[in-house]
């Protein structure tokens, strides 16, 4: 359960006040995971956030400049407390007591004055966003009608920034940053709020969820109570990128950010956990090779054949022919091995020995290969060996030898194509 009170907000009168909305104000991509399943308050999540690692002072900062804005105090008071007998850090921010009712407008204004990052403005603006569209569904009117209660409170206000400027500390709001919020906690019971008792979860809370396609739960069991306040549910349903358990990561730093009460029950806290992707395997191995080669013009064409064959059985994992025009005009031909370190002198002496060159030049590479396998499979009841190339568990390659289809087709009196099909559609259906 969240610090401040939770609740509703109503419709507007026309004639309400209304202010002009002022002017919007690392090198490897960070990931994050929020662990709501106990429930999430603005006041909690900024707790988690600055106890994993956020710049506590931009959020006073930024807190201080909302406080010149509306021209009340503004305090961020931030404490070690324990929950159900774990550390997390407790957020308070001290303001007077207001009865003062905002609509979105005059919210964004205040926004924009607290002079934010980019980012930031950015971020708790659309939290605003979402909080009057939520709210201007349940109770169907428009969303400029409608007038914050609780969440316009100036705490609410300066939950909202202090958790944008945070979030844009860690790196959390740039473009390439992911973010995956748990299944929430809501709870259950009823709560009291501006309009009277109202069931939790309350309908506000409800919509923010469902329109982000949240997984919810009623959370920890006994959960009685409101566990998710509307300003909660608008920041989650804001920085979720996915909804689930925590994706694979390397943990940099974690937060445990702590609501009012501390249950019997269960620990009243949310988890910020922060850090970067966690490396996937390559799908491919690698291996250091060597690229043998020479510019030949003078050699009788029909060597070619032998020289290569003569290549492959020194030690050459592959080579190759490629045709190129000669300074002189003449044409000639480009002779590639491929070949690992410990055969190279014996390719280098097969190339001297096979062809008419008087030198070659050896570049080291790296190969990325897939993992492979071969197969026998039988067409018309011959059998052809087939290769198979396969990335992230699933076959992407199939190759049949070519001369067990030639002599397949040959037996069978049938094209080779059709033998080629047959055995590629054979070895797919191979484990």
């Amino acid at each position: 359960m969240g610090g401040g009170p939770a609740g509703e907000s109503s419709p507007v009168d026309p004639a309400g006040e209304s202010s002009p909305v002022g002017a919007a104000g690392s090198a490897v991509s960070p990931v994050a995971w929020i662990d709501a399943s106990a429930g999430a308050a603005g006041d909690m999540l900024l707790a988690a956030l600055i106890d994993a690692g956020a710049d506590e002072a931009a959020v006073s900062s930024a807190i201080a400049r909302l406080a010149a804005a509306t021209g009340e105090q503004l305090a961020l008071q931030v404490t070690s407390v324990r929950r159900h007998g774990l550390r997390a850090t407790r957020v308070v921010v001290a303001a007077a007591s207001s009865q003062k009712h905002r609509g979105l407008t005059e919210v964004l204004a205040l926004v924009s004055a607290a002079g934010l990052p980019v980012a930031a403005d950015a971020f708790a603006t659309r939290v605003f966003g979402r909080l009057a569209d939520a709210e201007a569904q349940v109770h169907g009117i428009r969303a400029e009608r409608v007038a914050f209660h609780e969440v316009g409170a100036l705490d609410s206000l300066a939950d909202v920034i202090g958790c944008a400027v945070a979030l844009d500390s860690l790196g959390l709001l740039a473009a390439d940053a992911a973010v995956t919020v748990s299944s929430v906690g809501l709870g259950s019971g009823s709560v009291a709020t501006a309009h009277g008792p109202l069931p939790v979860p309350v309908p506000a809370v409800v919509r923010l969820l469902s329109d982000a396609g949240a997984p919810v739960s009623a959370g920890p069991a006994p959960s009685e109570g409101e566990l998710c306040t509307p300003t909660g549910a608008a920041l989650l349903a804001e920085l979720a990128a996915e909804w689930g358990p925590m994706p694979a990561m390397t943990v940099r730093s974690a937060g445990s950010g702590a609501g009012s009460r501390d249950p019997a029950s269960h620990a009243n806290i949310v988890r910020a956990l922060v850090g970067a992707p966690a490396r996937r395997a390559p799908a491919w191995g690698s291996s250091a090779l060597r690229l043998v080669e020479s510019t030949i013009d003078d050699l009788d064409p029909r060597l070619w054949p032998d020289a290569l064959e003569a290549l492959q059985t020194a030690g050459a994992i592959d080579c190759w022919l490629a045709p190129v025009l000669m300074r002189t005009g003449r044409p000639g031909q480009v002779v590639t091995a491929l070949t690992p370190a410990d055969t190279i002198d014996s390719v280098v002496r097969t190339l001297l020995r096979v062809t008419t060159t008087l030198g070659v030049r050896v570049t080291d590479v790296r190969r990325l290969a897939l993992p492979r396998d071969q197969v026998e499979v039988q067409v018309g009841g011959q059998p052809v060996r087939v290769k198979r190339g396969w990335l992230d568990g699933a076959v992407v390659t199939v190759q049949p030898e070519f001369a067990d289809a030639r002599a397949a087709a040959e037996l069978l009196s049938i094209p080779i194509a059709d033998v080629l099909d047959a055995a590629r559609a054979a070895a797919k259906g191979l484990p």
